[in-house]
């Protein structure tokens, strides 16, 4: 197992700079997951760890060794990609031991480490089979099991469920977390989907651009993001943001109001200095953190424009008076309908502040 260190990484393609100075620890053992958006960098870096793309500037350690300019193959990883990309005329475990054979393992040694692979990912019965008589699932773990084989010091995970139907990208996502507790190696993982971040992630790089927004625990940068780029990207469906404005500054909180929204008032706890009075802000709400209206001190009105219902959590869509839309979550399928105009309470304490450059106030 090795721990992994990026040290004011670049990557330009011509005078296009698409990976900008990052830095970064990874632990021995840690399960760090890359999240953003398409063309953020996430892949663009998983490569350069794997050295199938040249890093420009900075340099790269994995087991306290810099390994920036070795080859792949002498790097100690092993990668995953969003492809199988198995040997469509070989065996299942002629394909998981291919990268041994290659190597010049000896035959019982490949034996033994395949018979293990196929254990730990429950493939034993398919190991005679060919790639085309086995399911989505089971390719990927296919893949996973020649990658295992190798006894890398870090997995590199590139989308790797990204190719699955949603029934396999939750049994797979279990899998992966699972072989992660068994074998305790140093894993990054690449993905678009925040959910699987979620809930795969020992910490999660949030990259923007080229660049790292946020580094931390899943919960840690659901409940105290850096700005709105993080808290809007993580949590689903995504957090609202309604334009307000700072009507009174209090003992470390703001009184923020938007009186053609129907907001009147709410204190809102600030993270560092308050902000002027008459400032615009965006108020950021989670649509899990809107309380019923009646009895609720502070409120937003607007009209319900779409209903989704789906069994234990129900999602209404609303339109506000001056145009912008929020997502409310409800446990209760019947409390809202199309096209009616409805009041949606706030919890003051479970809301965020963020000055127009998305930074958290």
């Amino acid at each position: 197992m090795a721990g992994l260190s990026l040290q004011k990484v670049k990557k330009r393609f011509g005078e296009t700079e698409v990976i900008g100075g990052v830095d970064l620890d990874v632990k021995d053992g840690e399960f760090v997951v890359f999240v953003g958006p398409s063309g953020c960098g996430k892949s663009t870096l998983l490569r350069m760890i794997a050295g199938l793309e040249t890093t420009s500037d900075g340099r790269i350690e994995i087991g306290g060794r810099d390994v920036t300019g070795e080859d792949p193959a002498k790097r100690g990883i092993a990668m995953v990609f969003q492809t199988y990309a198995l040997y469509p005329h070989m065996t299942v475990a002629t394909n998981m031991g291919f990268p041994l054979e290659m190597a010049k393992r000896p035959k019982e040694e490949i034996d033994r480490k395949v018979a293990e692979a196929a254990k730990i990912l429950h493939l034993e019965p398919y190991l005679q089979r060919k790639p085309r008589e086995l399911s989505g699932g089971q390719r990927q773990r296919v893949a996973i099991g020649r990658a295992i084989v190798r006894q890398p010091g870090v997995f590199l995970f590139d989308e790797p469920l990204s190719n699955l139907d949603a029934e396999l990208r939750v049994q797979m996502r279990i899998e992966i977390a699972r072989l992660h507790q068994e074998l305790g190696t140093t894993m990054i993982y690449v993905t678009h989907d925040q959910v699987e971040a979620m809930t795969l992630a020992s910490r999660i790089v949030v990259l923007r651009a080229g660049r790292i927004e946020q580094v931390g625990a899943p919960l840690e940068l659901y409940e105290n993001p850096d700005n709105s780029f993080v808290a809007g990207f993580i949590g689903s469906p995504r957090m609202n943001f309604v334009p307000v404005t700072v009507v009174g500054v209090e003992g470390g909180k703001a009184m923020v109001a938007a009186p053609k929204l129907g907001l009147t008032g709410m204190a809102v706890a600030t993270r560092g200095a308050a902000p002027k009075l008459g400032t615009a802000v965006n108020l950021g709400i989670r649509p899990e953190h809107f309380v019923a209206a009646d009895g609720a001190t502070s409120a937003l009105s607007g009209k319900v424009t779409l209903v989704e219902r789906l069994g234990g959590v129900t999602y209404a869509h609303a339109q506000l008076p001056e145009g912008g839309t929020i997502t409310v979550e409800s446990r209760d399928a019947r409390s809202f309908n199309a096209g009616d105009g409805a009041r949606f309470g706030l919890d003051g304490s479970r809301a965020f502040l963020f000055d127009q450059d998305g930074k958290r106030i």
